[in-house]
């Protein structure tokens, strides 16, 4: 999150990727950062245990939405 709220207050934009698991804190973290309409997208937990294929899956799921918030201006 540390990253993601430096490159967006340099006005580069970015996405923070965490897994489900992380979802409290991440929000926690970017309101202490101030920028707590900053979150991240989710894939789903856990992800060491998973196949390539499986994480692959995760990761198709997951990439339209960050594509969108990298490339469509926030209204």
């Amino acid at each position: 999150m540390h990253d993601t709220v430096r490159l967006e207050n340099l006005g580069v934009p970015a996405v923070a990727v965490a897994t489900t698991e992380f979802m409290s804190p991440a929000r926690i973290q970017a309101g202490a950062l101030g920028r707590p309409g900053l979150d991240a997208v989710y894939v789903q937990h856990p992800i060491q245990d998973q196949t390539p294929q499986q994480i692959a899956a995760r990761a198709d799921a997951v990439i339209g939405e960050i594509v969108k918030r990298l490339t469509v201006a926030p209204k």
